[in-house]
């Protein structure tokens, strides 16, 4: 199965759209092997955390959002191999945090030396 990655950016209806209304949404397969466990959701978490955007997630099809940047709740996500992994963000930098979150669930979370 190819590796899908999608992103879109909505702005929120304001009379003056600001920065910090911005919405981006986008989803990507997980494709390690073993599913959203321990090391990968860490790496998730700590990646979210970087941006001051509010960053939900869900395995695609779910009814709830989880809080990405809590480690507890994207591994009680228990989403398996092939899974599609839906993220939503708010914020003035939710494009970034789309865009960075789904490249690292779509390059199966690579160590990055730090």
């Amino acid at each position: 199965m190819d590796k899908t990655t999608t992103i879109s950016v909505a702005k929120a209806i304001t009379e003056t759209p600001q920065p910090e209304n911005e919405i981006a949404r986008g989803a990507v397969e997980l494709v390690h092997a073993v599913g959203m466990h321990a090391r990968p959701a860490v790496k998730l978490t700590k990646l979210a955390k970087r941006f001051k955007a509010r960053i939900a997630v869900r395995v695609a099809g779910a009814v709830d959002w989880i809080d990405a940047k809590s480690v507890a709740k994207v591994m009680a996500m228990r989403a398996a191999q092939g899974s599609v992994i839906e993220f939503e963000a708010q914020g003035a930098d939710a494009s970034a945090a789309v865009e960075a979150l789904t490249t690292l669930v779509a390059a199966d979370f690579p160590d990055t030396g730090r």
